[in-house]
């Protein structure tokens, strides 16, 4: 017998909806089904429609921007991997000179902050010794917050390669660990800390 009402429609709707809530059970085999379900039709569709199992073609030369002319494709397996050559680290080397005499002026520029003084006029100070990357980093620091007035001996060094060396400068506060490495422009610092 059909159903004819609004009415006895909603009951069946409302039986059909609520059938998963009806009890713990039934909502675990609603869940199942509903997997069963997307994992059958994953693997039923591609299948029904031709594209699984399909390789791609393999890749042929192209043309090239300039008429007439083909690009050539590198065969793949003459190329080297990256890691081809063994690894090796860096030897070390007696410290440069220069690079000691950056590390210092610049601790000496970077303990010298009289008060009220900016950022900017701060920052200045070491322009000339910092890379341009690290200069970004160097404006977030507030000159005020300095615990250090003066430089009290030269740099030793912690370790010294042929591109860089790493330094300890004791200064009135805490040491500092300046890493100076070489550019184009010449020796610069690229980071420091206080060190331990």
């Amino acid at each position: 017998m059909p159903i004819r009402t609004h009415r006895g429609r909603a009951a069946v709707y409302r039986r059909l909806w609520g059938f998963p809530l009806r009890s713990p059970r039934h909502l675990v085999g609603t869940l199942v089904f509903l997997v069963a379900l997307v994992v059958a039709l994953g693997i039923v569709v591609p299948r029904l429609t031709g594209s699984a199992g399909e390789a791609a073609p393999p890749p042929t030369p192209s043309e090239s921007s300039r008429p007439g002319v083909a690009a050539q494709v590198p065969d793949t397996a003459t190329l080297p991997t990256r890691l081809s050559a063994p690894l090796t680290t860096p030897n070390s080397a007696a410290p440069s000179p220069e690079a000691l005499t950056v590390a210092k002026q610049w601790a000496t520029a970077w303990v010298h902050h009289p008060p009220g003084i900016s950022n900017a006029d701060w920052l200045n100070g070491m322009r000339a010794l910092t890379t341009a990357e690290y200069l970004p980093v160097m404006s977030t620091v507030d000159p005020s917050n300095i615990p250090a007035g003066k430089v009290t001996g030269d740099p030793s060094v912690v370790s010294s390669y042929g591109s860089s060396v790493h330094v300890v400068v004791p200064t009135d506060g805490p040491k500092l660990s300046i890493t100076v490495v070489k550019t184009d422009a010449g020796w610069r610092v690229a980071d420091y800390d206080q060190a331990t």
